[in-house]
């Protein structure tokens, strides 16, 4: 790999989602030479990819190209390419492009999802770019076949559909899915028959958005049935044929299983003896990984464990970038012989939308639900976008919608063949807005 030779510590960092990004950008312009290594040349904003699988916004709008970010930096390198293997003991990383050392290795490789076993060949993810799109292709194709079918039962598993997972991700996508049914797709499909459209939303705890308090949990329950989505609590996905899904003893016909349910660690071959058993790779309180001093994980691959924590801190966007933030400063503490400071994650609340004027927030103790919690949500996410371009363009839509109850962005991109392929599994950054 072709990287201009420089007398400045080298930070490898593996990963440009919100921890590496946020590492990246602190260290700007420093006393080191940094090399971003990602098989994307974007930063995807994930919080946002339901509402381009249902049809709110283009891609373009949530993603950035990191080699824009890093235009003015002149100790900044990008290079596109799949991280292969870590060999710690020459301190190399093994790419599709070739090998390249470091002094400093920062993994922020974030996670990838979990299927509990069940065949992800059948199952529509939802944790990239590619996948929102195909999942937004997904959706409006199958109310095209459903206006062919003659059956009723296969007029149902055209228009059923099936959100697995009750966190932030699954209720937004469910809830976007029921203003689609109320307001949007009757319009598109005068011919067809919505009140046989049901949208499912299946969740293994004993309520939805398990991380938020009661209170939120219960309003945003009452927003879902309020839009029509059936809700089943206590339940898991045991076996699913692509066809035909059993939820508490009842066949729903369904060929639209969208999986939110579960993310695991996204780790690399060659740190093996730092795996947890959650098989994240166990951090100290600096993010160093445990037996390699010059070796440091931040995000959702790091585990790092603390009184409040014991098994890690939550896979959340504010984690990764507090620990990437911290992290950076610290890289400059160990140059500068200093004391390193440990992490210490201020929780700055967490919050979830469920529709127009429905959302949900908890801020400490402070409980918001309703308009001013969905106000607070899009500030939010506005703010959190990379590009001022992104922000006007997304707050252009939101109004746009919000005015006249549609979404303009329906349009298959892929149809034949290509539209049936098996969505494919790649490791992307999990992490999601609180």
């Amino acid at each position: 790999m072709k990287i201009p030779s420089d007398k400045r510590p080298r930070i490898v960092i593996i990963g440009g989602g919100f921890a590496g990004l946020e590492v990246a950008q602190k260290l700007r312009n420093k006393p080191f030479q940094l090399v971003l290594l990602d098989k994307n040349n974007y930063f995807n904003f994930q919080p946002l990819l339901y509402q381009v699988a249902t049809s709110g916004l283009e891609p373009n709008s949530i993603a950035y190209p990191l080699r824009r970010v890093f235009r003015s930096a002149r100790n900044i390198f990008f290079r596109m390419t799949e991280v292969e293997r870590i060999t710690p003991e020459d301190q190399t990383v093994h790419t599709s492009i070739g090998p390249i050392s470091y002094d400093y290795l920062v993994v922020a490789t974030g996670s990838m999802p979990n299927y509990f076993g069940l065949d992800p060949s059948k199952l529509l993810p939802l944790k990239s770019v590619p996948q929102a799109l195909q999942l937004r292709n997904h959706i409006l194709v199958e109310f095209e076949k459903a206006l062919l079918a003659n059956e009723p039962e296969e007029i149902h598993s055209h228009t059923n559909f099936v959100v697995v997972g009750g966190g932030p991700t699954g209720v937004e996508l469910a809830g976007a899915l029921g203003e689609m049914k109320n307001f949007v797709l009757p319009r598109d499909y005068p011919e067809l028959d919505f009140s046989a459209m049901n949208i499912h939303l299946v969740e293994g705890a004993d309520r939805v958005l398990p991380p938020m308090s009661q209170a939120a949990s219960a309003r945003a329950l009452q927003y879902l049935k309020e839009l029509g989505v059936e809700v089943h609590l206590k339940t898991l996905v045991k076996e699913y044929n692509g066809k035909t899904i059993d939820i508490n003893g009842q066949a729903i016909p369904s060929r639209n299983l969208i999986w939110t349910a579960g993310v695991k660690a996204a780790s690399l071959p060659g740190l093996e003896p730092a795996f947890g058993k959650s098989g994240r790779l166990k951090v100290d309180a600096y993010s160093r990984l445990e037996g390699f001093p010059n070796i440091f994980a931040i995000g959702d691959v790091a585990e790092m464990a603390s009184e409040e924590h014991p098994k890690g801190h939550p896979m959340l966007a504010p984690v990764a970038i507090q620990q990437g933030r911290l992290l950076a400063r610290n890289l400059l503490r160990l140059q500068r012989g200093q004391q390193l400071k440990p992490f210490d994650y201020f929780d700055k609340g967490t919050m979830a939308t469920v529709g127009r004027n429905r959302a949900v927030a908890d801020w400490g103790k402070l409980r918001l639900s309703g308009f001013f919690a969905w106000l607070a949500w899009m500030f939010v996410h506005l703010f959190s976008l990379v590009g001022f371009r992104n922000k006007l363009v997304v707050l252009v839509n939101w109004v746009y919608n919000y005015f006249t109850y549609d979404k303009a962005l329906r349009l298959i991109i892929k149809r034949g063949k290509n539209q049936e392929e098996a969505f494919v599994e790649t490791p992307v950054e999990a992490e999601t807005a609180g």
